[in-house]
């Protein structure tokens, strides 16, 4: 072990055990194994790194300096690969943005955890899962990316329960959440929409309450297929106590590939897709037999989940063969969703 008091490296040879115990006993754990920070491992994922004490910033809550050489190390406690630091870096970067409100996030007595969206060819190189169970477990870089910048929150930020973290009951995503979007160009990505360039590597940050399964009505036409989203956007509104909000939210869904053709298919664009999710009823013109229980009979207005903005729609396209839809609440407290191109440092 180094001298260093606060982030103990160990030789390879020290006792698997030995290392799991302090680095829990020093606040530096998830309450899962931690990979051990050798010096062989810190120095292959610092390796060809430029700037590795240069500061992005502040993470909140408690303000610990963002460097790549402090997120190296959650890197590895996470199980990383050195190929992964630039995405992790570049995720941590994009929830400094004001609008992103890591503060709330990382402190609110609510459920939100920070998810990852990696886009581009990058997810291609990093063996990244954008199909089956991409939300699930069984991909190393999936798991180890989300568990890195989890972990950097805990241990860089201070988002430790109980202390900056004050989560009433948190919720699983918190040990990591992190996925990539379809490539197969069935919508345009992400990043196109924000002006960032097609096919460009890229990383998206947002601030999740949870995850919601949705089935289409049918599969004949496209409104059969996204009605169903402006339920549960609806419903999630009203359930986080929507009334709150100081503006509407963006609304982001996941679409697996056979609901993104069905809908392509029909000649839908992703315009046609945003205007419709952002006007709709819920379930349709004067049919409220489904409202949730005990909700009042309504005009189409006074259900609909807020004035959304169209652009504030996002469809993202990835998944399984299959057709059911995800979709994301985001955080009620108040946050925005950050792409941002991947940081080059210099990193072989």
């Amino acid at each position: 072990m180094s001298d260093d008091t606060l982030l103990p490296v160990y030789e390879d040879h020290a006792d698997w055990g030995a290392v799991q115990a302090e680095l829990w006993q020093r606040g530096l754990g998830d309450g899962l194994p931690l990979a051990p920070p050798t010096h062989a491992r810190l120095e292959a994922m610092l390796a060809g790194v430029r700037e590795p004490e240069r500061s992005y910033g502040l993470l909140m809550p408690m303000y610990g300096e963002l460097t790549p050489a402090s997120v190296a190390y959650q890197s590895v406690l996470a199980g990383c690969e050195p190929a992964h630091l630039p995405v992790v870096l570049t995720a941590l970067v994009a929830c400094l943005t004001d609008s992103f409100n890591l503060l709330g996030i990382a402190t609110t007595t609510g459920t939100p955890a920070v998810a990852v969206i990696v886009h581009g060819p990058v997810a291609d190189r990093l063996g990244l899962n954008s199909g089956t169970n991409c939300l699930g477990p069984g991909t190393p870089g999936n798991a180890a990316i989300g568990r890195a910048v989890s972990l950097a929150l805990r241990n860089i930020g201070g988002a430790v329960p109980g202390v900056g973290d004050m989560a009433t009951m948190g919720q699983p995503g918190k040990y990591g959440f992190c996925f990539a979007e379809s490539r197969a160009g069935l919508l345009p990505s992400l990043p196109a929409r924000r002006g960032l360039g097609r096919d460009v590597d890229a990383v998206t940050v947002l601030g999740v309450s949870g995850t919601a399964e949705v089935l289409p009505n049918g599969l004949d036409t496209p409104e059969d297929i996204l009605r169903p989203l402006v339920g549960a956007m609806w419903a999630a509104r009203m359930a986080s106590g929507g009334m709150r909000e100081r503006e509407p939210r963006e609304q982001l869904f996941l679409l697996p590939p056979e609901l993104a053709t069905g809908v392509a298919g029909r000649g839908w664009s992703l315009a046609d897709i945003q205007s419709f999710l952002a006007t709709a009823e819920p379930f349709g013109r004067g049919d409220h037999s489904n409202r949730l229980a005990g909700e009042p009979a309504a005009n189409p207005g006074d259900i609909h989940p807020g004035d959304i903005h169209p652009a504030d729609v996002h469809p993202v396209v990835t998944g399984g063969p299959g057709t059911k839809m995800t979709h994301l609440p985001l955080w009620a407290g108040g946050t925005r969703t950050v792409t941002l191109p991947l940081l080059d440092i210099g990193h072989q």
